[in-house]
């Protein structure tokens, strides 16, 4: 056993850092959260052993006393155990709310009433997200990949289109409900550039693991750059694409949204700057050819109960919408 014990070691230790983990903050919110927990695993286990000492003690104390025919005052010792726990477990319970209170004030603390306003609303199984432009005040639609400004409060709406959801990107802050009907908010303000990962914390049906989505802390004028790219329609087909862009269209029009096309669809995710991002299918897939047309072929093997049906497609026509989709950056 003694063999595995650094294995077993290095495992535990690798799972507390990486891309989705709240033990690695990368966000004023989290790191109040992270900050409360850490309290409480400290206080919690001090408890713990306390317990488990005054276990040990009575146990030997009976041994001892049943060794003994007359009694040695160890009654005595006994009750001021007993209070020295409670005391003890008082004090831990004093430590916590003063430190849940503390955290509540500090999430508080980091709200800002200049947040950039996003809207996150859930689906089964994937993420509409919508920008709100500081300077058009116009909403700039897109899916499953949430941008975040460095050291910037972004504000984010939440809603859900069908079922309760639950939005958590462990890095950045805590996880909250989305609900059909209601409207939630959670100020996120990242302090690290990098890649992260979201996921849908509250079980809504037989794609839950499916729905996540990558999340990218960037430089300010970077996420500047990226919003305004958003905003653009796409280009136009080049002279070798009016195949796979007709196609498009023609069937997968009707679902999804392509600005400065006919395809305006609003059932499924917009896909105006579809081969941008890093996934197909809400985390599903990687954003490669192969991902592309492996979707478009079988999208229910791939994510049985998905709402996008299988397209009857050539493969000639399969192809060239692949080739097409590639396109829109």
């Amino acid at each position: 056993m003694s063999r595995f014990a650094p294995i077993v070691l290095t495992l535990l230790l690798g799972a507390c850092a990486g891309v989705q983990t709240p033990l690695s903050p990368v966000g004023d919110q989290a790191s109040a959260l992270h900050s409360l927990f850490m309290l409480m695993m400290f206080v919690c286990g001090g408890v713990y052993l306390v317990v488990l000492t005054g276990i040990i003690w009575s146990v030997l104390a009976a041994r001892a006393r049943r060794r003994q025919d007359a009694k040695n005052g160890s009654d005595k010792v006994l009750s001021r155990g007993l209070y020295t726990a409670a005391a003890v477990i008082v004090a831990g319970l004093t430590v916590l709310i003063v430190g849940s209170f503390i955290a509540d004030r500090a999430l508080i603390a980091a709200r800002d009433d200049d947040a950039m306003l996003v809207r996150v609303t859930g689906h089964q199984w994937w993420w509409r997200i919508e920008y709100r432009d500081p300077a058009s005040r116009r909403w700039i639609e897109t899916a499953n990949e949430l941008h975040l400004p460095l050291g910037r409060t972004a504000r984010i709406e939440l809603d859900s289109g069908d079922v309760i959801h639950s939005f958590w990107v462990p890095n950045v802050a805590g996880k909250i409900d989305m609900i059909p009907g209601r409207r939630n908010i959670v100020d996120l303000t990242p302090r690290r550039v990098g890649w992260f990962r979201g996921q849908c914390a509250e079980f809504c049906g037989a794609q839950h693991a499916h729905m996540a989505f990558d999340v990218k802390v960037e430089a300010p004028a970077e996420f500047d750059a990226w919003l305004a790219r958003q905003d653009n329609p796409v280009a136009a087909a080049a002279p070798d694409m009016p195949r796979g862009m007709a196609v498009f269209q023609g069937v997968c029009g009707s679902c999804h949204n392509v600005r400065g096309t006919s395809a305006m669809g609003r059932a499924g995710p917009d896909l105006t700057h579809f081969a941008s991002r890093r996934s197909i299918a809400a985390g599903t897939l990687p954003m490669t050819r192969g991902g592309i047309q492996g979707w478009l072929a079988q999208p229910q093997a791939l994510k049985p109960g998905t709402s996008m049906p299988t397209v009857p497609l050539a493969p000639s026509d399969a192809d060239a919408v692949a080739t097409y989709l590639e396109t829109l950056r």
